[in-house]
């Protein structure tokens, strides 16, 4: 499909079913369809479904085997009882699963996306359910002591009825029933097994759908559950003026193994031009001797297919993709759609620029910032549809040589239609395959971006450091819609942006903000070495860069320091993957801790069984200490017996009782408590030992 075919706002799925887990079961009987217009006798109405993303124009998002949640207002006229299913699947080959009444004509249903990547869809179905309205006056005649003579034939009528549309067993069960209500049998007329019975077999008169089939869309574990560290090449070297390559990264694979990561994300590894390169610190002028920025993509060696000399060759790329996967980790590459002054694009296309009147390309800027070494593609000229092509190819190429993970430079300033064509187009042929948008703008722009296709989204995390800041954002994230398409990855830092937080901060700083990424977010990254070895100065007062930055220059990192943080983030990544409390944004709870510098908050994995609580000191500076009020239900302990916590960065065991205890927080030891609960002590021996 080319640019000029855009895909549909809503495909429709096709293919076989996915595994099913839970509750529901395939519809058993004839199939009802949904009520012309003429026929005027429906009388269900279904209102308010959720989710469903800006009416079913985009996805919800999930992973193999994950559930979801469905609710809508389901209701009628007068008094009867409705009757509602979701019904979910694969083309026509649907499942469903009933629905149950909450309050006030709320009901819901859980069911369970299918092992399959792709797309999957479901909707509501909804009816008069003439027995159970027939069962329950049944009751209440029956407690009022009137006679229910006609009212027992009534209802044997309805049970031979569904009688006819069964078979077997179930109709030989059902025609016996039918014989004894109407002989006056009451205790078989309220059986509730009769009930689910009748269900199953009910006619469904006047049946009313949803007027919309909504999608859902199934993507790799990785995109709910990633642990992200990025790195830039030609710094894997102990030489300053020795420039790293793929090999020595391929070299650095096990350690970055060994810390937990499942992802290593790399800037851009193409050629780099000479035109207008940058010096150190972003100096316009560079000096013999000067790498340039990565993002400068494009020289007489090549452009986005090329991998710049001094990092090697192909060879050396495709045996690093090798030991990734060798050691679990998935490779990330940098997709950044602009180009140097000697980017091949720049001779063979200059149709795809912006030209000025004095007859030069238009370099990017972001007033007063300047990047005199960048130009950016334009996406509105006459050749779009070859731009589009071409950019489609160049993400095809790496596909081809083995990356599943993009992480997308600045999508904001391209078009959205661009990127939902792109990214329709990958995942028709590779739906495993993952985008992160990075970008850092206004919210109804980052939430379109991930609406229309990225798998994850850099956030405003990095910015969010006090506790009200953080309460609000997470709540935000957690439950409102956004929680059912954009993904969250959590970075404390890039290498773009160093937070004052982290410049004056000091090591309680860059301990509590890994922590909170680790634990707030199932996926986060850092920019690693930096972050390891806590890089916090400054290009200047009041600036986010980073003094030498790497972005321009080569640096040496001792990732083996002892003062560093590689310990701790390997504890902190060896309990996300060892607890699936962590490992989901879904059952994210916040907890009270009457101090405003501690946040509280708690995560339940999808079954209840994991339950992992944490405590962060939020200001670097000093000892804080309060006292917690849990919210004990939510965290499936019972409040009338102790429970132990065992804190999972330190290895400390702890007995607590009831929702009320006592935290002390050191910025300068460990300004956090990652705790296991255990809810049962099951001997006076465990009392002992975990104490």
């Amino acid at each position: 499909m080319g640019p000029d075919s855009m895909p549909s706002s809503r495909k429709t799925p096709n293919g076989g079913p996915g595994a099913r887990v839970g509750a529901a079961s395939p519809r058993t009987g004839a199939e009802p369809a949904a009520p012309a217009e003429a026929d005027r006798r429906a009388r269900v109405i279904i209102e308010n479904v959720d989710p469903e993303i800006d009416c079913g124009r985009f996805p919800v998002k999930r992973t193999p085997g994950e559930q979801v949640q469905v609710e809508a207002d389901v209701f009628c006229d007068g008094h009867d009882v409705v009757a509602a299913v979701v019904r979910f699947g694969r083309g026509d080959d649907l499942n469903e699963v009933r629905m149950k009444p909450l309050i006030n004509d709320r009901w819901r249903a859980v069911f369970s996306v299918g092992d399959e990547l792709g797309a999957e869809h479901y909707t509501i179905q909804a009816w008069v359910d003439r027995f159970a309205t027939w069962q329950r006056d049944l009751r209440k005649r029956v407690d009022a002591n009137e006679d229910v003579t006609v009212p027992l034939a009534s209802g044997a009528a309805l049970i031979r009825g569904a009688a006819e549309r069964a078979s077997g067993e179930d109709a030989s069960r059902l025609r016996g029933i039918a014989d004894r209500v109407e002989a006056g049998d009451t205790r078989d007329a309220l059986d509730e097994e009769l009930a689910a019975l009748m269900l199953r077999y009910d006619e469904r008169p006047h049946a009313v759908a949803y007027v919309r089939t909504l999608p859902v869309l199934i993507e790799p574990e990785r995109a709910r559950f990633s642990t992200w560290y990025e790195v830039f090449p030609r710094s894997v070297t102990d030489d300053p003026n020795r420039h790293g390559t793929l090999r020595d990264v391929t070299g650095l694979v096990p350690s970055i193994a060994e810390s937990g990561f499942d992802v290593l994300y790399l800037p851009p590894i193409h050629p780099i031009a000479h035109t207008n390169r940058k010096g150190r610190n972003n100096n316009p002028v560079s000096e013999p001797g000067d790498v340039g920025s990565p993002w400068a993509i494009g020289a007489e060696e090549g452009g986005h297919t090329a991998i710049h000399p001094d990092l090697g060759t192909f060879d050396d790329f495709d045996a690093l993709v090798a030991a990734c996967r060798d050691h679990g980790i998935d490779l990330a590459v940098d997709i950044a759609f602009q180009c140097s002054p000697e980017h091949p694009y720049v001779k063979e296309h200059p149709e795809w620029f912006k030209w000025r009147p004095d007859g030069t390309i238009q370099y990017a800027e972001n007033p007063p910032k300047k990047y005199q070494d960048i130009y950016p593609l334009d996406f509105e000229c006459e050749a779009w549809r070859e731009l589009w092509d071409e950019l489609a190819s160049v993400v095809r190429f790496w596909v081809d040589r083995g990356v599943r993970i993009f992480r997308v430079d600045n999508p904001h300033t391209k078009p959205f239609r661009f990127w939902e064509w792109l990214i329709a187009e990958i995942k028709r042929d590779h739906p495993e395959v993952i985008f992160l948008a990075e970008a850092f703008t206004r919210p109804r722009v980052m939430e379109r971006l991930a609406k229309l296709g990225f798998s994850q989204s850099y956030t405003y995390f990095a910015w969010r450091n006090t506790k009200w800041e953080l309460e609000q954002y997470m709540n935000e994230l957690t439950t409102t819609e956004l929680r059912h398409y954009f993904r969250p990855n959590f970075w404390p830092n890039t290498p773009d942006i160093l937070t004052e937080y982290l410049q004056y901060g000091g090591r309680g700083a860059f301990m509590a903000r890994l922590v909170l990424a680790a634990t707030l977010s199932s996926s986060y990254g850092i920019y690693g070495p930096a972050f390891e070895l806590m890089e916090g100065r400054a290009a200047a007062h009041g600036s986010e860069e980073y003094l030498d930055s790497e972005k321009y220059q080569i640096r040496i990192w001792d990732r083996d320091r002892p003062d560093g943080l590689r310990d701790l983030v390997s504890r902190l990544n060896r309990m996300r993957h060892q607890h699936p409390a962590l490992q989901t944004n879904d059952r994210f709870k916040l907890h009270h801790v009457d101090n405003d510098n501690i946040i509280g908050y708690s995560k339940v994995s999808a079954d209840g069984s994991n339950v992992v609580l944490c405590f962060v000191n939020v200001d670097p500076y000093h000892v804080q200490a309060g006292w917690t009020w849990l919210d004990l239900e939510e965290l499936g302990i019972d409040g009338s017996r102790p429970f132990q916590v065992h804190d999972l960065i330190t290895d400390a065991h702890y007995l607590w009782n009831g929702p009320r205890n006592y935290i002390e927080l050191s910025p300068w030891i460990v300004p956090a408590h990652v705790f296991a609960v255990r809810t049962r002590v099951r001997t006076e021996q465990d009392f002992d030992y975990y104490l």
